[in-house]
């Protein structure tokens, strides 16, 4: 599983097409993230009626359906082996795909990233809860497949990372042929270009700016 990552980077170093969609408003108010945990807010690019946008969302996923939002899990991954078919998952699998920027992910205590150390994509699913009062909620999960060469040593399982270039064919909705030709992207991606850094002792006491949006 995906369970702590970083998005350590300034808001000019973010990828373009984030860039291109944050407003003006919550580029005033990012700040860089040593340690972003479930259940906190997230930044993620995602598609909504054509448009891509850039959205704050709850690392948590909550479908819609739920009547009632406070007690039970709320799952921070989902594994892109059943994405398809499993009830809470599907139709977000379907038509909510979202990426989350990041700099850095963390299996068990291992951080692992880019060489370069410049952001990439994780894929994920988003959802919208609505509440009979009018309220709404967005919330997400990241999706996670099997680990590579890279991470296999520390941990099974490791966040299905979309390359740069795919932004548009992975959020736009899709079905049939267009869903399966996805599939390809939930596999194991090659190490070239990634490092593992070893053990994080020091990021779990790393603080957040309380006037961080992100």
């Amino acid at each position: 599983m995906c369970g702590r990552f970083s998005l350590d980077c300034t808001a000019d170093q973010l990828p373009l097409p984030l860039q291109a969609a944050l407003s003006d408003e919550h580029r005033r108010h990012y700040r860089p993230r040593p340690l972003v945990r479930p259940s906190e807010p997230l930044l993620a690019l995602a598609q909504e009626e054509g448009v891509c946008k850039e959205a704050l969302m709850l690392w948590g996923f909550l479908p819609g359906w739920v009547k009632d939002p406070g007690p039970g899990p709320r799952p921070i991954n989902a594994r892109s082996e059943t994405v398809a078919v499993k009830p809470s998952f599907r139709g977000a699998w379907r038509h909510r795909r979202c990426l989350i920027p990041a700099t850095a992910f963390f299996e068990g205590r291992h951080r692992f990233g880019r060489h370069d150390r410049r952001p990439f994509w994780m894929g994920g699913i988003w959802e919208r809860w609505l509440g009979a009062d009018g309220s709404e909620v967005e919330t997400c999960a990241v999706l996670t497949t099997s680990a590579n060469s890279l991470v296999a040593p520390w941990h099974p399982r490791m966040p299905v990372l979309i390359p740069d270039g795919l932004e548009e064919a992975w959020l736009a909705p899709a079905h049939g042929a267009e869903l399966q030709a996805l599939e390809g992207l939930l596999l194991p991606w090659l190490s070239d270009g990634w490092r593992h850094a070893g053990p994080a002792r020091s990021v779990a006491r790393s603080a957040v700016r309380q006037d961080s949006l992100f």
